[in-house]
């Protein structure tokens, strides 16, 4: 779960480089439109991913050593 999180985060990421860059938006026009039923349904997934990755931060077990 935290693998596919951490994709949809980055593709998220990307996405909004697109939008900050070159007022761009891939999600919208695959989708069809910032509007469309299916691209409102991406965004959100997105978001709740983005949301999950936040746990992230704040787990023991994947925390990274001190020597690396």
């Amino acid at each position: 779960m935290d693998t596919v999180a951490l994709l949809l985060a980055i593709i998220g990421a990307i996405n909004w480089g697109l939008v900050g860059f070159f007022r761009f938006d891939l999600v919208a026009w695959i989708f069809g439109g910032q509007t469309a039923t299916l691209s409102r349904v991406v965004f959100a997934i997105v978001g709740l991913a983005g949301l999950w990755c936040i746990s992230l931060l704040f787990r023991r077990g994947h925390q990274t050593s001190e020597a690396e």
